[in-house]
């Protein structure tokens, strides 16, 4: 049998070791508000990584990740922490066994002080695209 992997592995710095603490309670929040809402769990663990920073978090999975509750709970951060800049961060999918299909990632940029994404990947996507796209350019060069 085939395991399937989403895979991360970021640093969200929310500036002090205050911050750190307030976006614990965000954290938790937030994984109440989903095992409300749809019984489940964020699908990220986090831990402040001091050696790094004050308020270095890093959020990661080895695997089963949820990148949009990464999205999500990082928004939430920069609304209850007033965060700005730019931030960003990308996964992977894999796969135990050989799989058509079973392999890609994605990721997102976001803009935390306007609160909302810049730009996303999703690479199957993006290949599938390419591919559609392909055959009509070819068509075109040949006329």
């Amino acid at each position: 049998m085939a395991e399937f992997y989403t895979q991360f592995s970021c640093i969200l710095d929310v500036g002090t070791a205050d911050n750190a603490k307030r976006a614990e309670r965000v954290r938790a929040e937030f994984a109440a508000e989903l095992h409300r809402e749809e019984g489940g769990y964020p699908g990220f663990a986090m831990a402040v990584q001091p050696e790094i920073g004050p308020g270095a978090l890093w959020l990661y999975s080895d695997e089963q990740g949820e990148p949009e509750h990464v999205i999500g709970f990082v928004l939430r951060c920069a609304e209850a922490l007033n965060l700005a800049g730019v931030w960003g961060f990308s996964w992977s999918h894999s796969c135990s066994k050989p799989r058509v299909d079973a392999f890609g990632g994605g990721a997102y940029v976001l803009d935390l002080g306007a609160r909302r994404s810049i730009a996303d990947i999703d690479c199957s996507n993006f290949v599938h695209e390419q591919i559609a796209r392909e055959p009509a350019e070819a068509a075109g060069e040949r006329s």
